[in-house]
């Protein structure tokens, strides 16, 4: 095993403790929020929507509010989006950096918070946008190429497994009556398919993320 693949493989350990470490996954979480969020946002601009903006909040929950008809398949993919953005930009994330494209990704990363943060309408949410776009920028200014590589390489460890927890969060919530508007419960209500379907789409989208993108990891160039 080269440096570049024992470098990512570290990384990708790395990611896999934050992510169920309660300690450090309860902050990080917001990050995963700001891509969920963007996803929302993205796809109800993309699908004909009016964007009325963004809310992100303390306890790493968000709200993304939209204007349009309130049926048909503008709304369905708008709510269906959200949760599979974190893991589908951790797969466009690790197709750069194995690319040898990680300075790239950083700035592509840095450009779409930007774009997010004119959407966004509350301190914390502004806060927390400028504090993630921060911390790209000042890898991807300050940061040698072997850096920016291994940098990159822990965020898309990160979005490819954090985008897989929060949907065991959803599915012991439902467990428990507490999650009757998630995204879930509202596609059912919209397209009379069980929530615990669209559950298992989002998680199989994850998990092929997690392969795909995980592969390409581990084949990233030599740092």
């Amino acid at each position: 095993m080269d440096s570049g693949n024992l470098a990512s493989l570290v990384a990708g350990l790395i990611a896999l403790a934050l992510v169920l470490n309660r300690g450090s996954w309860l902050p990080l979480r917001n990050v995963v929020t700001i891509a969920h969020e963007g996803g929302h946002a993205v796809v109800a601009l993309l699908s004909g929507r009016k964007l009325n903006g963004i809310r992100l909040h303390s306890d790493t929950s968000g709200l993304t509010v939209s204007t349009g008809k309130a049926h048909g398949p503008g709304m369905v993919f708008t709510l269906l989006a959200g949760y599979p953005s974190v893991s589908l930009l951790g797969l466009g994330g690790a197709w750069l950096v194995n690319a040898d494209l990680a300075r790239q990704m950083l700035w592509a990363g840095i450009a779409l918070l930007v774009a997010l943060l004119l959407a966004v309408r509350n301190a914390f949410g502004v806060l927390s946008v400028l504090v993630t776009g921060g911390a790209l920028f000042a890898v991807s200014w300050f940061a040698t190429p072997a850096w920016q590589a291994l940098c990159g390489s822990l965020l898309c460890w990160f979005l490819l497994l954090g985008g897989l927890r929060p949907l065991s969060e959803l599915s012991r919530k439902r467990a428990r009556g507490r999650a009757r508007d998630s995204d879930a419960d509202q596609l059912a209500r919209l397209t009379g398919a069980p929530g615990g379907l669209w559950l298992f789409v989002w998680f199989l989208i994850g998990a092929a993320a997690l392969i795909v993108g995980g592969y390409w990891l581990l084949l990233m160039p030599q740092v």
